[in-house]
């Protein structure tokens, strides 16, 4: 019973990121950031790494200055970075975890050629490329791989 409980507090937490993900996509960007910094505070610097990684990731998003967009994508891939080894595996969150390294390399990458970083882009487009073979054959999977043939093309990396 207080397994069920747990895992409906861990799915209410996600639910809520997802409603103001929504929120966001419907074009209320103050307000997005708004709750997503009130629910980042609500996690606290203990809570569940998943949770951090995937709040900011998408909190990430929000923010109008490409240094804050950096300083939360790095924040995400701090939080899942946090979830690694055997804590991974036996974490309930393992495959999406896994899953969003080539994404929130990705974002690193396109922080940093908006931040004129050339270099720095670079590391993060062969860790996302390194990190493809965790997503599905899906429609995330096909995106986030044409996302980094993209980056690819655009930092004259193309493969052909």
């Amino acid at each position: 019973m207080a397994e069920r409980q747990g895992q409906a507090a861990q799915d209410a937490v996600l639910t809520r990121i997802g409603q103001v993900v929504m929120l966001h996509h419907g074009g209320d960007r103050e307000e997005a950031r708004r709750r997503f910094l009130d629910l980042w505070t609500e996690l606290g610097a203990d809570g569940d790494p998943l949770h951090r990684c995937t709040l900011a990731h998408y909190l990430a998003d929000t923010q109008d200055d490409p240094e804050d967009e950096l300083a939360w994508d790095l924040r995400a891939l701090t939080a899942a970075e946090e979830l690694t080894g055997d804590r991974l595996d036996r974490h309930e969150g393992a495959p999406a975890a896994r899953a969003l390294y080539p994404s929130l390399h990705l974002n690193l990458a396109a922080d940093y050629v908006r931040l004129g970083r050339a270099d720095a882009a670079r590391v993060h487009l062969h860790r996302a490329r390194g990190a493809a073979d965790a997503l599905a054959d899906d429609s995330y999977g096909d995106g986030v791989r044409a996302a980094i043939r993209r980056m690819e093309l655009r930092l004259g990396e193309g493969r052909g």
